[in-house]
This record gives C-alpha cells, sequence and structure tokens, in this order.
C-alpha cells in the first residue's frame, strides 16, 4: 500500500533543502553564522514560475510588503539585474541630390572635409549632440565607386562636443574593439553590407539606419534625425567589403535648431 502523498511534502521538502545548504555554507565558512537565519527564511518563498503567478512577502520587522512577479523581467530574490535593450530609435529622413561636381569642389577646398577609407577599413565619425541644436545632418559623395554607410546613437554623457574620427581595419575588428570596452552577451553575426549591416554594435547603441551600399559615386547622400537625448551619433563609412578599391570620401556634417 502506497502511503498517501501530502500537498505540502514538495514545499516541506524545499525548506528542509535550503536549512542544510545554509548550514552547510556555515560549516564551509562561506556564510556568515548571522546570515544563516536570513537565508533560511529566503528558502520558505517560492519564486513565481508561471505568467501572472505573484507571491507577496511581509517584512516580520517593518510589516512592509513586497510584490514579485513572474511577468517582471527579473524574478529572482537575490537580484537578477540584466541588461535592457537600447530604445527604439525614430527613422532618418534622407534625400540625394545631382550636384556632384559643385560640391567636390566646394568640399575639396575645405580643411577635415575630405578623407581616404582604405579597402577593408571602416571609418567612424563621432558627432556629439549639441547644446544648441535639435537635428544632426549630413552630406557625403565619393569618388568613382559606392560605399557602405550607417548610423547608430551612443546614449553616452557628452564632454565635447568636437567631432572625431575613428578608423578600423574592418566591422569584425570594430566589433571586437567593442567588446573588449564592454562586454556584450549574445552578440549578433556580422553581415553583409549588401543586405545591411548587423554588427554587434545594434546590442549597445540605438540602431538610426543600418549600413547599406549607398550610390554615393552617382548622387551627393543626405540625410538628418532629431535628436533623441544626449549622447553621440556615429556616422560609419563602410569599405571593409572592397579588397582593391580605397574610396575618397567627401562629407559635411552640421546640426541645426
Amino acid at each position: 500500500m502506497v502511503s498517501p502523498v501530502s500537498e505540502d511534502a514538495p514545499e516541506d521538502l524545499r525548506k528542509t533543502a535550503g536549512a542544510l545548504e545554509a548550514q552547510a555554507l556555515v560549516e564551509q565558512e562561506l556564510l556568515p553564522t548571522d546570515q544563516a537565519p536570513a537565508l533560511n527564511k529566503m528558502a520558505k518563498y517560492q519564486v513565481p514560475q508561471r505568467s501572472g503567478d505573484i507571491v507577496m512577502i511581509q517584512s516580520e520587522h517593518t510589516g512592509a510588503v513586497d510584490i514579485l512577479s513572474a511577468d517582471l523581467e527579473s524574478a529572482d530574490l537575490l537580484g537578477d539585474h540584466r541588461k535592457v535593450s537600447p530604445p527604439l530609435m525614430a527613422p532618418p529622413c534622407i534625400w540625394t541630390f545631382a550636384k556632384m561636381k559643385e560640391f567636390k569642389s566646394k568640399l575639396g577646398k575645405e580643411k577635415n572635409s575630405r578623407l581616404v577609407v582604405k579597402r577593408g577599413e571602416v571609418v567612424t565619425i563621432r558627432v556629439p549632440t549639441h547644446p544648441e541644436g535639435k537635428r544632426v545632418c549630413w552630406e557625403f559623395a565619393t569618388d568613382d565607386y559606392d560605399i557602405g554607410f550607417g548610423v547608430y546613437f551612443d546614449w553616452t554623457p557628452v564632454t565635447s562636443t568636437d567631432i572625431t574620427v575613428q578608423v578600423s581595419d574592418s566591422s569584425e575588428d570594430e566589433d571586437e574593439d567593442e567588446e573588449e570596452e564592454e562586454e556584450i552577451e549574445d552578440p549578433v553575426p556580422v553581415g553583409d553590407v549588401e543586405r545591411g549591416s548587423r554588427s554587434s554594435l545594434r546590442g549597445r547603441y540605438g540602431e538610426v539606419m543600418p549600413v547599406y551600399r549607398r550610390d554615393s559615386h552617382r548622387d551627393v547622400q543626405a540625410g538628418s534625425h532629431d535628436y533623441p537625448g544626449e549622447g553621440i551619433y556615429l556616422l560609419k563609412f563602410d569599405n571593409s567589403y572592397s579588397l582593391l578599391r580605397n574610396k575618397t570620401l567627401y562629407f559635411h556634417i552640421y546640426y541645426t535648431s
């Protein structure tokens, strides 16, 4: 004959296991003796497992009530802090115009408005938001061949309004540099510039527009984007797909109010 099993048996076993675990930690000197009772009390609470489940915990000292819900992103009693994805970005306004010769002639006379993106390289122009501006604007063109272009936004405090240029050997190397600064969980594999880049930058930065190959050798490529807040725009000129050709780039970046 099989003895009937109480519905409270699994809960009793869980309480016993929690107490034994606390005692074992004390004996191994991994847990201070005064913290063992707290761990025993936590063992009697069940973390919600299914959507809609809730657990109410009342403090024996203050009477305050905490509520845990399985619908919350983190329902770990010990505090499971998970990274939050960047918010979705509003789409940019983009257009082209055909005055290629005049555009290149004008920028060719200006300082820091022309550079060469070598084969296999990715050039990132970092443009901080300006306190007197409301949107960033860009215009660019190339000689003879197209180039990949995309825009991202780094939600970081602005300490300087200077525009800077960063050069990396390829989009893969650029992603590795970013991962050294901050570890990214489950990075998205690098994609094809033909179909739009899907680099791990999307896990850390807001994506304004993915990197696609642009016909910047035929028409001047232009666009603008309203500031989503304080931060730094990353304008990426991607020539990583080219094994033979360097690209001469003419660009004009400014803000408007």
